[in-house]
């Protein structure tokens, strides 16, 4: 059978892999050549994809063979799940897998914030011995708004408790009876009062019809002066003209990015210039443990799926 993988894995197909399942097409260019992906999954039984291949009803149908399709992550924005579903090809996600990570990056947003160590130890290397302008604040006794608390916002909410902050958030789908509220301690409230009273905001859910701006200019508007929101989650989720907007007129407020509406952005890249913002290359669920552990389950999964066993990650 075919196996084709057009974006980077990070780590090594697995030997196990190799030798069980047989031929793998590792082709990293696949991904910004349409016309070759299109060729190369006309025999797949196989793809794997992170977050930039477009699984679209073209790709599906120029693949009357796949079988089965692992993403190498948990985001579905770029997989037509509904065709992929009509043509009874299976998609798996990695699940879980990357969420420690990114639970990790939004603690160190946090802690950037306060402390701001790089802009301390530039003054001190220059010779500028100046305590009171190296002092920072803690974020113990801070409140911290989680929008959506699924895999990744409830290891962000126990690692934030875990430094004695307040954990609010917004979530339609989770139960007041649920252990994030009664063993963790998290109150959930509407999106207006995350916005509205916390020190922090961070987002943590999927791009869908229902999300896409969930946060613009008014939501960016009724934050604290000095509020600070945090994106690891997708790009379209907060709209990043009234981002800049609002960041340009409000200097006390800054806002953590790892996704962008459009990535790589454009050169010219507004939010690029504020001093109020730090950016990252969509790293936040990236490790090298992570790495090993998405890879080694969608790999599992997928093998799974072509032995006809139970898989784990179905979406």
């Amino acid at each position: 059978m075919s196996i084709v993988i057009s974006e980077d894995l990070w780590v090594s197909v697995p030997a196990w892999f190799l030798e069980r399942y047989g031929e793998v097409r590792y082709d990293i260019t696949l991904v910004s050549h349409r016309q070759a992906l299109l060729n190369a999954v006309q025999d797949a039984s196989v793809l794997i994809v992170r977050n930039k291949t477009r699984v679209d009803r073209e790709l599906l149908e120029a693949a009357p063979g796949l079988a089965v399709i692992g993403r190498l992550g948990v985001g579905l924005d770029n997989i037509d799940v509904a065709v992929a579903k009509e043509r009874g090809v299976k998609v798996v996600a990695a699940r879980g897998c990357n969420a420690t990570s990114v639970a990790e990056y939004v603690m160190a947003c946090l802690l950037h914030r306060v402390r701001f160590l790089e802009r301390s130890s530039q003054h001190v290397k220059s010779g500028i011995w100046d305590r009171g302008f190296s002092t920072g604040s803690e974020i113990y006794g801070k409140t911290i708004g989680l929008v959506g608390v699924g895999d990744i916002g409830q290891r962000v909410a126990s690692r934030a408790r875990a430094f004695g902050m307040d954990v609010i958030a917004y979530d339609p789908f989770v139960l007041e009876t649920s252990a994030l509220v009664q063993d963790v301690g998290v109150r959930l409230v509407d999106l207006e009062t995350v916005l509205t009273t916390s020190d922090f905001v961070s987002v943590h859910v999927p791009l869908t019809p229902q999300t896409k701006y969930l946060i613009g200019e008014r939501e960016l508007m009724v934050m604290r002066p000095d509020g600070t929101v945090i994106n690891t989650a997708r790009g379209g989720v907060i709209e990043e003209a009234a981002l800049q907007k609002v960041l340009a007129a409000r200097f006390e407020m800054a806002a953590y990015l790892d996704v962008r509406e459009h990535e790589p952005p454009a050169t010219a890249d507004a939010l690029s210039e504020l001093p109020n913002v730090v950016l990252t290359p969509h790293v936040a669920g990236i490790t090298r443990e992570s790495s090993a552990r998405v890879a080694q389950f969608i790999f599992r999964q997928v093998g799974n799926a072509l032995d006809g066993a139970v898989v784990q990650g179905l979406v």
